[in-house]
């Protein structure tokens, strides 16, 4: 097949990155959630979606060392990463070569070459490690730059009068869409550069023999090999080992206070009746009444017989004037 009936790089690319993505990420993801639940792995929630997107590179072992470089955020702690990354090794080279030789078979008519899988890997590793850094500088660098046009746009005297809230909508849309538009265009350059590798194999590759039910019979069989029992077994006995290992590495999230910490128990409350607190209240009220009214009532004697006692001793002082007085004794 000559250059000219290939693929263009891109379409090569992106059949090959989505298959080879979907191929091994339910992997990755099941010993991600393991490593997870053992107390492996820690990171915070806010960077959980970042460390999908690495999961899912077909070169996860390099595509998170490098954008950490470059971007330096806090991806996380424990020794599940490092082993996650060992891991993600083999993981993405067999999934990138049942993915590249099924894609010579079905869609270019050709023969895979032996250890295909492993030379595209590589390529792809060396070509992600020269890329990635310049993707980053390039999308940063488009975005610093629209962001300070889009606030010295509104500086001039034409935009100033413009509400706050237009203002920051115009410019998210300013600034939001240069960088997509930078960010996609370096996107499609990177999936170009993975079709190019696969381009550049396919052209010493000699054509496949046999009709068209032989080879989906072979590209069959690379997922699914002849003794369909033995491989159902083998994938049940891992799938029981990882899942009892999962629920007895996950920790307790429901609390269970200790016996001796047990907290006191706690009555219903009683249903709530209008009628019977209106009653009450009627009841109550009328009991301050009558108190009420028996203190003034008391009040009231004392002060009548404080007044009666003034009268009294009022009444006695003049009588004691009018007593004769006694004449000296003589000596």
């Amino acid at each position: 097949m000559t250059e000219r009936e290939l693929p263009s790089p891109v379409k090569l690319g992106l059949n090959a990155l989505w298959s080879i993505c979907w191929t091994g990420f339910p992997i990755k993801i099941g010993l991600c959630l393991l490593f997870m639940a053992l107390g492996l792995i820690h990171f915070e929630t806010r960077i959980g979606l970042a460390f999908l997107m690495y999961l899912a590179s077909p070169v996860t072992v390099f595509a998170m060392p490098i954008l950490s470089m470059v971007a330096e955020p806090h991806l996380g702690e424990g020794a599940g990463i490092a082993l996650l990354f060992l891991i993600c090794i083999p993981i993405d080279i067999w999934a990138t070569g049942v993915v590249v030789r099924t894609l010579f078979l079905e869609k270019l008519r050709l023969e895979p070459p032996d250890g295909l899988g492993l030379s595209v890997w590589i390529k792809n590793a060396i070509a992600g490690a020269l890329f990635m850094p310049i993707l980053w500088v390039v999308v940063s660098f488009a975005t610093q730059t629209s962001i300070e046009f889009s606030h010295s746009l509104f500086e001039t005297d034409l935009l100033k009068a413009v509400p706050v809230a237009e203002k920051i909508g115009i410019e998210l849309t300013l600034w939001g869409g240069a960088s997509s538009a930078v960010l996609i265009v370096m996107m499609l350059l990177g999936v170009s550069l993975v079709g190019r590798v696969i381009r550049r194999a396919a052209q010493g590759a000699a054509p496949v023999a046999g009709d068209y039910q032989s080879v989906v019979t072979r590209w069959d069989l690379m997922r699914v090999p002849a003794d369909q029992g033995l491989m159902l077994t083998a994938t049940t006995l891992v799938g029981l080992v990882l899942s009892m290992l999962f629920w007895s590495g996950l920790p307790v999230s429901t609390p269970h206070p200790h016996e001796c910490c047990k907290p006191p128990e706690v009555k219903a409350a009683p249903l709530y009746k209008p009628v019977d607190t209106l009653n009450k209240a009627e009841k109550h009220v009328a009991q301050l009444t009558a108190q009420v009214e028996a203190i003034e009532k008391q009040k009231a004697e004392e002060e009548a017989a404080k007044e009666k006692d003034k009268g009294k001793a009022g009444k006695a002082k003049p009588a004691d004037a009018k007593a004769p007085a006694k004449a000296p004794a003589t000596p």
